[in-house]
């Protein structure tokens, strides 16, 4: 990390703003401001440099239509709230790049394949896959609701900041390997996801700057704020993505 990336990650505020009338946090750095609009559930548009970025879009969240056209497109995993065709329709444009793991790059035309381990760049904006799967939670039938090697997670590096969108999973091995994480964003529904106290095992191992819980429906995100009350170098922020 270079002088200027540590001392934005320092800086860092708690101080909400909006963009484009969608709640949103700033994120400064030496190249501009990372600014995080959020949509709602998992769904999070992030602006940079002239560059908008979105992951998982869902039309469910609200009137996307009056969004800017992405850029970039980042595609978690094949499920309905999370890849979801008449969003892709109305945010993509035709020199729009649409990231995907595995399930999703299959149902999506043109769609470049991030396995995890594998980085694509869109300079500036560097994109790495991470693996997200489940390891206890299953459905009657005894597979998990998200196997491992179907979905992805991504690191987003926007002017020297890694900003960690987790997709949907559980506390697993890998998460011990992603430090530094400015912010990160960990999904906290079941019987799909985390419980909260396994985000704040999770947040544990990487110990991000700022956690933000989304995906969290009927979840009280509260109980991550107090469960890592203790935990202070992780700033729990709540913002709505129920």
């Amino acid at each position: 990390m270079s002088f200027f990336t540590l001392v934005a990650l320092a800086g860092l505020s708690q101080a909400q703003s909006n963009y484009l009338g969608l709640p949103a946090d700033r994120f400064p750095t030496a190249d501009g401001d990372v600014t995080i609009a959020f949509l709602g559930h998992g769904s999070l548009l992030f602006a940079f440099q002239n560059i908008h970025l979105y992951l998982d879009p869902w039309t469910e969240v609200g009137d996307l239509q009056r969004l800017p056209k992405a850029d970039i497109l980042l595609i978690t995993h094949d499920h309905y709230d999370h890849c979801d065709p008449a969003a892709l329709k109305l945010l993509r444009k035709p020199e729009t790049v649409v990231l995907a793991g595995p399930s999703a790059a299959a149902k999506i035309p043109g769609a470049v394949l991030l396995n995890a381990g594998i980085t694509h760049t869109v300079s500036p904006v560097v994109v790495e896959a991470v693996p997200a799967y489940n390891t206890l939670h299953k459905r009657p039938d005894g597979r998990p609701f998200h196997p491992k090697g179907e979905g992805a997670g991504f690191i987003v590096t926007l002017g020297g900041l890694r900003f960690y969108m987790a997709g949907d999973t559980e506390p697993i091995p890998e998460m011990d390997r992603l430090a530094p994480i400015a912010a990160a964003f960990l999904p906290m529904n079941l019987p799909y996801t985390m419980t909260p106290e396994m985000a704040a095992e999770a947040a544990r191992r990487f110990k991000p700057r700022v956690l933000y819980p989304y995906h969290y429906g009927d979840t009280d995100p509260s109980t991550l704020v107090k469960l890592l009350q203790n935990n202070l170098e992780i700033e729990v922020r709540i913002r709505p993505l129920r």
